[in-house]
């Protein structure tokens, strides 16, 4: 995909005769002059492009209002609405990075709510709002379905996401090589300033990353552990000014290449969530060279990257102990995210 982003943009910059409205203006009488509306109003929109094909498409409004067009009736309260969103038949791994966006927005806006309508042949979008902690709440009166989440906690990593549990589990510092942390995390990519702060508008690719590695210690990983991923540096460079600290992710599961029986079985599993192709897939099966596979959940960066300096003097990081993976102390890990500027609303605890 040439241009792999999600961005916000106008209304006024898409042309709304495109194909890839169709069925919305089936589904809803008046689609077209609202979408006319919206563009006289200068309003943006979430699209994610192919070249000029439209692939997705998400409008957010903030509400203050009561709703009695649903059974039950909303009462008035501020909210997040996911006006229109749709995309197409990829899965649901561009509908995760979407859900992504609107859960980010939820959080650092401070909405304690936020809604969805589906009509209920949307199997597949349904499933997805679910599994990220959207219950049902009631219909409207044309046969929609209504899909609320609520800031509630559900120690549950999906249901919680894209914030994180920090008491009861074990932190992780996790290195990973320079060519593949921007194809695994886009948006935790690196400027050449050391204090760049980076405006995160998409959570790129699946959020869940697939991790393949030889490293000791990883069977210790238990599922909701913290994770920090460390960008090594370039080589040539000094680790001290150009290896990072970007993001933080959550355990999954951790499995052995050997669990799997069929090859089939191996490559399914890794799915969209790793940076190899098909080929090398073949390769690590066949040769076992990564014996480890760790599931991430990746719930944000961090706003601001810390050089392995600050690792060393300010989080109290040895400087001779072996950066690949290591343990950290709650301290540690809390330190990192005081460093890394992470609004507070992330965290659960």
């Amino acid at each position: 995909m040439s241009n792999d982003v999600i961005q916000l943009v106008k209304f006024s910059e898409i042309d709304v005769s495109n194909a890839f409205f169709d069925s919305l203006k089936e589904d809803y009488d008046g689609f077209s002059i609202w979408f006319e509306k919206k563009s006289l109003g200068d309003e943006t929109v979430y699209v994610l492009k192919d070249q000029e094909i439209l692939l997705g498409f998400l409008y957010l409004k903030e509400e203050d209002e009561e709703d009695n067009t649903i059974t039950p009736p909303m009462k008035q309260k501020r909210r997040l609405k996911i006006g229109t969103f749709k995309i197409d038949a990829h899965g649901t791994v561009l509908g995760e990075r979407f859900l992504g966006i609107i859960l980010k927005k939820m959080i650092e806006e401070s909405f304690q709510e936020t809604y969805v309508t589906l009509f209920d042949k949307q199997t597949g979008l349904i499933k997805l709002f679910e599994k990220f902690g959207f219950l049902l709440w009631g219909k409207k009166e044309n046969g929609e379905l209504v899909y609320n989440k609520v800031l509630e906690v559900r120690n549950d990593i999906y249901k919680d996401f894209p914030r994180i549990q920090r008491q009861g589990n074990n932190k992780y510092l996790l290195s990973i090589r320079p060519q593949y942390h921007t194809k695994l995390f886009p948006y935790s990519k690196l400027n050449t300033e050391r204090e760049h702060k980076v405006e995160d508008l998409s959570f790129t690719n699946t959020v869940d990353k697939i991790y393949l590695t030889k490293m000791r210690g990883i069977e210790n990983l238990k599922p909701k552990d913290n994770i920090v991923i460390y960008r090594m540096a370039e080589s040539g460079k000094a680790a001290e000014y150009s290896s990072v600290a970007t993001s933080i992710c959550t355990v999954v599961e951790t499995r052995r290449i050997d669990s799997f029986s069929t090859i089939e079985d191996f490559i399914k599993y890794c799915g969209k969530g790793v940076v190899f192709d098909k080929k090398e897939l073949v390769i690590f099966w066949r040769t076992k060279q990564y014996p480890h596979i760790i599931k991430l959940l990746y719930n944000f960066p961090l706003n601001k990257r810390i050089i392995r300096k600050k690792l060393i003097d300010e989080v109290g990081l040895e400087r001779d102990a072996y950066a690949g993976f290591m343990q950290l102390t709650d301290n540690q890990f809390n330190k990192i995210m005081k460093l890394g500027e992470t609004d507070e609303s992330f965290i659960i605890d």
